[in-house]
């Protein structure tokens, strides 16, 4: 068990982020995971293995070699953003600028822990790492361009449907504490996560106390730390926890092609495409990337379903978020019932 210990002036500093690097550290537990039966990742972890040979297996290697598929991540590969938004790239700026000195610790911690490595490649991942103990200001280099490749093929695809995800669930957490404070924002964050008496208890395979200290915590719904909770302790940035955002069965939904449908019949391919999309919150450009078309192109699409009551809107800090209404969701629904012969 982790038991992290709050004070008065922690309680004050909860905050909520979404980390592109996070996603994309966690994602290569999946990949490990995946080939283990039935996985809630299995229709992203086959589209990936389309993806695989636009990746060097170097680059695999070096990342397998750093994230297992259980225990000890480097706290460097996931700094904690300083936003509630962050790019992809400023985090990455965040590995680069990494001090060797700690991160020499962490590849030492990370060697020591003897985890099997299973499969095909296993003495190469265990050379690497070796190579990255001794030498750790030299690997930074490396690292940071094996993610970068692996985040442009594994997971920016993806990243408007994850990032919508994400930001729905934090939306959902801060109605909770504006409605019954940190103590019901906290009650259901993932089944082994407790908030009792100012402890937040998360179950693990050891034993282990740390002091907010007034540094607050940071929560990061992330959807590949499914079925885990991930903790970061290191000073002397806040502690944070990784949970499973609410939702998380959605994420690879399968949106039936609206191409030739009664219901493209009525309201156009593109606006009957992206309805069938809006069944997690996006901002206008999640929707237009998620879409192929222009920002501007796709705000008159959502102004016209949003006109028609086919779609909600909220404002999110400088966003604006669409999902369908209710009225939305019936109609999509009724649209795919086959009528009576």
């Amino acid at each position: 068990m982790i038991h992290l210990h709050f004070t008065a002036a922690d309680l004050t500093r909860v905050r909520f982020a979404a980390s592109p690097l996070t996603e994309t550290v966690t994602s290569l537990r999946a990949l490990a995971a995946g080939g283990r039966g039935p996985h809630l990742h299995r229709p992203w972890i086959d589209r990936f293995a389309e993806r695989a040979g636009q990746l060097r297996e170097r680059d695999l290697d070096l990342l397998r070699a750093l994230v297992r598929p259980e225990g000890y991540v480097p706290d460097f590969l996931v700094p904690p953003p300083g936003r509630r938004s962050s790019t992809f790239s400023d985090a990455l700026g965040q590995v680069a600028d990494a001090d060797p000195e700690t991160v020499a610790r962490e590849l030492a911690h990370l060697a020591a822990h003897r985890v099997a490595q299973q499969g095909p490649g296993r003495e190469a991942r265990r050379a690497l790492l070796q190579a990255l103990v001794g030498r750790p200001d030299a690997g930074i280099g490396p690292v940071t361009e094996a993610l970068e490749a692996y985040h442009r093929v594994a997971i920016a695809p993806d990243w408007p449907r994850i990032d919508a995800l994400l930001h729905d669930d934090i939306a959902y957490r801060l109605d909770a504490l504006a409605d019954g404070g940190v103590d019901r924002m906290m009650s259901n964050l993932h089944p082994s996560v407790t908030f009792a008496g100012q402890t937040l208890t998360i179950v693990k395979y050891y034993e282990g106390h740390a002091d907010c200290a007034g540094r607050g915590l940071l929560l990061v719904p992330c959807a590949f730390a499914w079925p885990d909770v991930l903790v970061r302790t290191a000073q002397p940035e806040s502690p944070s926890v990784s949970y499973s955002p609410r939702g998380l069965g959605r994420l690879w939904e399968e949106h039936p092609e609206q191409a030739g449908s009664a219901l493209a019949g009525v309201l156009g391919q593109t606006r009957a495409a992206l309805l069938a999309q809006l069944d997690l919150p996006m901002s206008t450009s999640q929707a237009a990337t998620q879409m192929a078309l222009s920002a501007p192109t796709l705000s008159v699409h959502l102004q016209a379903l949003r006109a028609a009551g086919l779609l909600s809107s909220r404002r999110a800090g400088r966003q604006v978020l669409y999902s369908r209404s209710e009225l939305g969701d019936r109609l999509l629904s009724g649209a795919g019932r086959q009528p009576d012969a």
